[in-house]
């Protein structure tokens, strides 16, 4: 064999070597690739579902904040109404103009004589004239709507006929009938 072909038959053989090594190489390289795109495309489907999730997550913790705000703006709404309503019906029946005032001091009156007639009547000062008739010792005036207490003369015992805690009690046993007619329930 000549130096020449031996050369050659090298040449030959090194060069199918290096396109054996190339294809391994490119096939590697494809394999590689095929891995990190699968891979990739592995990562970037559950980062997308991971934030789909989170996403829809917030939407719902978002519209339950907002109903909660509303519903609280509401609320606050609805107890200055009914604190606004409270406060109007203090003013009517602490009016001197009240419609029917005297008729409902004569029958606090009369209910008051069938007590005791030793008592002090002490009036709200608003009364005082309209009850200065009653019969009863008149006291010191009084905090109040309107109306009077009996006080015993050794101020042991008083009897309540002021119209603050009328007024009290009938709001506390109205109060679903106010709700309804204020906000339409």
């Amino acid at each position: 064999m000549s130096l020449d072909t031996l050369a050659d038959e090298i040449t030959k053989q090194a060069k199918g070597e290096a396109q054996s090594i190339l294809d391994e190489a490119r096939a590697e390289a494809k394999r590689i690739e095929e891995e990190a795109t699968n891979e990739s495309a592995q990562t970037s489907s559950a980062a997308s579902n991971r934030a789909e999730r989170e996403s829809e997550q917030i939407s719902v913790e978002v519209v339950a904040s907002a109903r909660q705000a509303n519903q609280k703006r509401a609320l606050i709404a609805r107890r200055e109404e009914l604190e606004s309503t409270w406060e109007a019906a203090r003013e009517e029946v602490s009016s001197p103009k009240l419609a029917g005032r005297k008729k409902i001091l004569d029958s606090l009156i009369k209910e008051a004589s069938e007590t005791n007639s030793d008592m002090v009547l002490r009036p709200v000062k608003v009364d005082r004239s309209a009850l200065s008739k009653s019969g009863f010792k008149m006291g010191e005036d009084i905090e109040g709507l309107g109306g009077f207490v009996l006080e015993s003369k050794d101020g042991s015992t008083m009897l309540d006929f002021r119209f603050d805690m009328m007024l009290e009690e009938a709001w506390k046993n109205t109060l679903g009938e106010i709700n309804r007619i204020l906000f339409k329930e």
